[in-house]
């Protein structure tokens, strides 16, 4: 078997010519991840297989038609993202439940829809969300000081910027903002990190693209979604920042980074 790997190393704009390349060397399968590339790869091509290694929202992003039917040449795995970037924020509240601002830190290729509903589970829990929307890591530092002149007091990580994890945490703790996001490396550099077993995605999106190899049709293949959700804290971070995690979210969570 013969592997051809591409990346756009953060520059998005280099994913449609990269997928239009893989196409042109007739390969069998496509596997992609994250949206951005996903989107690129469907693009590029309606009739080779794309397996989706990491989407926030197949079907809200019009990979395909359900979950349980896939019924085009697109399917693979969902993190849910939609539903987790909610559900990050009411971690947020309960380490700092007097935190009235929050800015949500995003790719400008983030679905409005994530937005949508980080703002709506912000009224619900009477937190201001403000978006911050950044192309790449050159544009972190200015996003971190107009945070700080909004005086945001919490911050909410797309799962789209991980590459840059490190930058956003050194930033964070710079500006003393509690932050959380989906990867546990996350919570390594960071604070804390809520999501699904991201690794056992990739491992999955292997096997749907060994059965699509055998015979498989992706339009036959239900998009599987995460069962199994991680919640690591970094104790060292949040002493730092001052911050006292309740002995609540203590009990829930997987890891604690001391």
């Amino acid at each position: 078997m013969t592997i051809r790997s591409r990346s756009a190393e953060g520059r998005f704009e280099k994913l449609h010519e990269l997928a239009a390349e893989l196409v042109r060397l007739n390969v069998d399968v496509i596997v992609a991840s994250p949206t951005a590339s996903i989107r690129a790869a469907q693009r590029a091509t309606k009739t080779i297989p794309i397996v989706m290694a990491l989407s926030g929202d197949p079907v809200g992003s019009g990979f395909v038609a359900s979950l349980a039917h896939p019924g085009g040449n697109i399917t693979g795995l969902t993190s849910v993202a939609q539903e987790l970037t909610a559900k990050r924020l009411e971690l947020l509240k309960a380490i700092a439940p007097a935190m009235s601002r929050v800015s949500f830190l995003a790719n400008r290729s983030t679905p409005k829809r994530f937005v949508t509903e980080i703002e709506a589970a912000g009224r619900v829990l009477g937190t201001q969300i403000s978006p911050v929307m950044v192309e790449d890591a050159g544009e972190l530092d200015r996003a971190f000081v107009a945070m700080a002149k909004a005086r945001v007091e919490g911050l909410v990580v797309d799962l789209v910027l991980d590459q840059y994890r490190q930058q956003i945490a050194d930033l964070a703790i710079r500006h003393r903002l509690p932050t959380i996001s989906g990867p546990r490396e996350f919570a390594e550099a960071g604070v804390m990190a809520y999501g699904p077993d991201y690794p056992d995605l990739f491992r999955r999106a292997a096997i749907y693209t060994d059965r699509i190899l055998k015979g498989a049709k992706p339009a036959d293949l239900p998009v599987e979604q995460p069962t199994k959700f991680e919640l690591v804290i970094n104790m060292k971070t949040a002493k730092a920042l001052g911050i006292t995690i309740p002995p609540s979210i203590l009990a829930r969570a997987d890891q604690i980074i001391e």
